[in-house]
């Protein structure tokens, strides 16, 4: 600084900002740039099928690409089972999409065990280099959990190849969940099917904006062409002519290979009840994994491909195989088809054994995981044969393709091709031998109230281990040493409890910055906190993970969490105590708005001529319903000797407070009944005001006064509020300490590595 000039903070601000527009304006220019010289190069994406199933998923989004030949340019690669003989020489429906096919590498290993589908991973890595280095693709589409794809995933990220994933994220069993997840840690991009696959892949630790919500591609096709008018033309070419429409079943069942013998025992038995039920069956050899060819001895040895009742086949085209399924009485086996697809359909689908576990299903599937005995199948095949269900979009909307292509389009090629992992905020990490040996996970759970500081160990299903409370002082650092203090207790305690603690959670009032841990303005009930940083203390001290929000936040992830609000993808909560304070959840997501305030619902005006509020205003809910505002009632009547009836006292060392209000109401006290029937009314017509701006399924009212509002705000809602939100659940919180589980959820729901 020159000597003579004082120190002027605004204008340092102005220079920083004008620094700042000059240094954007020239990113926005030089990424204006980089897009005019994309325009002039097409994009090579390179489409790698292994097998039929996949090529399903594959093929609507290489008629895409192809479709638009300015923009991409399409490179097919073919391997896998695609190229056997035993399972139908798929490739050659490739061909017949019209699609040139770049290489053909053969990389299956001939067997019936394990050791045959790892052989075939090292073959295919062994070959793979040479076509990749020759086609030299900008992207590589991987699809699904095979084992050829992780080898194709392998190659890819060891050679520096942009990896766009489709289907990652999702849940089923055997060994395809474990290299499902493997590619989507290769992969760098990745388009899912539904919101929970979203949410799974974001708790993996992937960048959010690397994720497109698609939809499954194949449904685009699904969708819009499963209702063709020659469906019965091909279930007569497959089935026979006898063979009308639902009268016939599809079955489809491969091996698990984390438990090849209980599979092939399943088959055998889903066989022998198909034998017994006595009705036409397309029946389809099952896919490569190691016991396929056990499952086919066993189909032989049953005399199934001679058996009048039954057509077993290799492979049906896509497009005839969506008619068939549509159109089918019932789908009956543990391929992924039955539990994703057929939903789009409606048909009634049996899903056998625990291939699929984990799975995003319709209400036409019914599960016979334990699949023991033939009648259980019979029985099952009983109850679903026939029926027809809703028809599901759960996997897609018909518009997966066209979602895709723009997230290519907008995949920038002179980004970094390192991945980068979006790990919770850690001060400083340091494992310990220790949590290997402790079974329970647990948080550390702080909330920091107006009168008392409280800490408490909260295990995953929301059970308080253990609580500490002390009284809050009066300075900061006062309170931080004594949060410290009480939260090191609670950690040692945690070890003789077989407490496994992942993290802390604070519950603190005011306005809080949760993406840095800063509470930025305090309510007046805790002086001091400004701009204050909690997370960095406590992160430091106790080498944790640290998260901090509002308390009102807090409540309602407790009730997503643990209360009402579990499985609701909209609701509000509303908290009723000194204050009034609450949460909003969108779409399973927590809105704490572009400054941090959103939800301040305390703060809703309901009348301009009102009394005033602790924040400056007149007429918000908080002047009218709040503990404090009940409280101030309460003196009033007590200083004019309207409050007392018969059966009440007041000791003269005794403060009035908001539960004389109530008890004064309930012994028939007319001035506090209406003083009760406003603050009602009042803090109805603010949810009212919710419910016609963010249109939520369910409110739940939190906190000591809820119970006693139940009724006023259910009653005005049904008066005021629009025909279409009258319907709106209202629903009184069961949780006892929604501070502490709110503050407790943050950890146990983000230390599985999701950016909060």
């Amino acid at each position: 600084m020159m000597p003579g000039h004082a120190r002027n903070p605004h204008r340092v601000q102005v220079r920083n900002t004008h620094e700042l527009y000059y240094l954007r304006t020239q990113q926005a220019q030089e990424k204006m740039e980089r897009s005019e010289k994309r325009l002039n190069e097409r994009l090579r994406v390179c489409v790698a099928t292994c097998n039929r199933a996949d090529y399903s998923k594959l093929a609507p989004i290489m008629f895409g690409i192809k479709s638009h030949a300015e923009i991409f340019d399409l490179e097919v690669v073919v391997l896998g089972s695609h190229l056997i003989d035993d399972y139908g020489n798929t490739f050659r429906m490739i061909k017949q999409d019209e699609f040139d096919i770049h290489a053909k590498l053969h990389t299956i290993v001939r067997g019936e065990d394990e050791a045959a589908m790892v052989e075939s991973v090292g073959l295919a890595l062994v070959k793979l280099p040479d076509v990749l280095q020759r086609l030299a693709p900008d992207i590589l589409l991987v699809h699904g959990d095979r084992f050829d794809a992780l080898a194709l995933a392998t190659a890819a990220a060891l050679m520096n190849i942009r990896i766009l994933h489709l289907e990652g994220g999702e849940v089923s069993g055997t060994i395809d969940d474990s290299i499902r997840h493997a590619i989507s840690k290769l992969a760098h991009y990745h388009a899912v099917c539904t919101r929970s696959a979203e949410r799974h892949l974001i708790s993996m630790c992937e960048d959010h904006s690397h994720i497109i919500l698609a939809g499954c591609p194949s449904y685009d096709k699904l969708l819009s062409a499963h209702q063709r008018d020659d469906y019965t033309d091909i279930i007569k070419s497959w089935l026979g002519d006898d063979v009308k429409e639902q009268s016939y079943i599809v079955a489809l069942q491969h091996p698990v290979t984390t438990d090849i013998q209980n599979s092939i025992k399943i088959y055998e038995l889903m066989l022998d009840a198909l034998i017994s039920f006595n009705k036409r069956t397309l029946i389809l050899f099952p896919n490569i994994d190691a016991g396929s060819k056990e499952m086919v001895r066993v189909m032989r040895r049953k005399g199934i491909e001679q058996h009048p009742n039954f057509r077993a086949v290799k492979h049906v085209p896509f497009d005839q195989f969506i008619q068939l399924v549509s159109h089918a009485g019932c789908m009956i086996g543990n391929s992924s088809c039955g539990v994703r697809e057929a939903g789009a359909f409606g048909t009634p689908v049996i899903n056998l054994g625990t291939r699929q576990t984990g799975r995003e299903t319709g209400e036409n599937v019914l599960h016979v995981r334990d699949a023991d005995t033939h009648n259980k199948i019979y029985h099952a095949l009983e109850l679903q044969f026939g029926k027809r269900y809703p028809c599901s979009k759960i996997y897609g909307d018909g518009n997966a393709v066209q979602r895709i292509l723009k997230f290519m389009q907008s995949i920038d090629l002179s980004e970094p091709l390192q991945k980068k992992f979006c790990f919770p905020p850690v001060k400083e990490c340091i494992s310990q031998d220790i949590d290997h040996i402790l079974e329970t996970q647990s948080a550390l759970a702080v909330d920091l109230g107006g009168t008392n500081l409280r800490v408490a160990i909260v295990c995953m299903k929301g059970k308080v281990v253990k609580k500490y409370m002390q009284l809050n002082p009066k300075t900061f650092e006062e309170r931080i040493e004594l949060m410290l203090t009480m939260c090191k207790q609670a950690m040692a305690d945690a070890v003789h409890l077989n407490c496994r603690i992942l993290g802390v959670g604070v519950s603190t009032g005011g306005r809080v910055n949760p993406q840095d841990g800063i509470v930025l303005h305090s309510t007046k009930l805790i002086n001091e906190w400004s701009s204050v940083d909690i997370r960095t203390p406590i992160s430091s001290a106790l080498h944790l993970p640290v998260w901090v929000d509002n308390d009102g936040n807090c409540a309602t992830l407790a009730e997503r969490k643990f209360g009402h609000g579990k499985g609701v993808e909209n609701f509000v909560t509303i908290i009723t105590g000194t204050g009034i304070g609450g949460g909003i959840i969108q779409h399973n997501e927590l809105i704490h708005g572009s400054t941090f305030c959103a939800a301040e619902l305390g703060h809703i005006v309901v009348s301009l001529e009102g009394p005033e509020c602790m924040c400056g205003s007149h007429g918000c809910i908080e002047a009218y319903s709040s503990g404090l505002a009940l409280q101030r009632e309460a003196k009033r009547l007590h200083d004019e000797d309207l409050l007392l009836v018969e059966g009440m006292s007041v000791n003269n060392k005794e403060q009035v407070n908001a539960t004389h209000l109530l008890n004064a109401a309930r012994l028939g006290n007319s001035k506090a009944e209406s003083i009760l029937h406003t603050a009602g009314t009042a803090l109805g017509l603010g949810i009212v005001n919710i419910l016609h701006m963010i249109n939520p399924s369910l409110v739940i009212l939190s906190g000591v006064l809820a119970e006693h509002y139940e009724n006023p705000v259910r009653q005005v809602i049904s008066q005021r509020a629009l025909l279409s939100a009258q319907g709106t659940k209202v629903m009184v919180s069961e949780l006892e300490d929604p501070a502490l589980l709110g503050a407790a959820s943050m950890v146990l729901d983000y230390t599985t590595r999701r950016t909060y």
